[in-house]
């Protein structure tokens, strides 16, 4: 998870900048699509650029239905993650979701799908500790997230 690691270290130390966001791209993405997945909204029009996909098991099922579950099901698992391609998560979130998200961080929308399929692999992984999708936010993922979150927004002290 080196490249999840570095990222979330970059978020870390770019929570106290002036402006507030994360000055690396990848940064900016992790803590929007965390934000959307510690909101768990399962109806269209909630918070957050993904708020329409349900939270983690939402989002896991729009790449599961769109082709990807075994992709999916390497990073769940607790085997090597399978990569994903920049092309296979636009054509699985759609425009729309892509288009939020380029909104909520300030990240080109061509550049999103990339980022994202750079990132999730790892992140998922990380909230599936030992292969398994927790049924809910209230649980042991939200609990997982806001620690995560915590940790990225300069919750730890420097």
């Amino acid at each position: 998870m080196g490249l999840l690691d570095s990222v979330l270290g970059a978020l870390n130390n770019n929570a106290g900048n002036a402006s507030g966001a994360p000055a690396d791209p990848k940064a900016a993405l992790i803590q929007a699509v965390l934000s959307m997945l510690a909101n768990n909204n399962n109806q269209s029009g909630g918070s957050g650029a993904l708020a329409g996909l349900g939270g983690l098991g939402g989002l896991l099922g729009t790449l599961q239905n769109a082709g990807l579950g075994q992709i999916v099901d390497s990073w769940i698992g607790t085997g090597q993650n399978q990569p994903v391609s920049g092309d296979q998560v636009s054509q699985a979130l759609g425009d729309d979701q892509l288009s939020g998200l380029a909104q909520a961080t300030g990240i080109p929308q061509g550049d999103i799908a990339g980022h994202l399929a750079q990132i999730l692999p790892g992140l998922v992984d990380h909230l599936t500790p030992g292969g398994q999708v927790p049924e809910s936010v209230g649980g042991n993922l939200g609990s997982e997230i806001g620690n995560l979150l915590g940790g990225f927004l300069g919750g730890k002290s420097a």
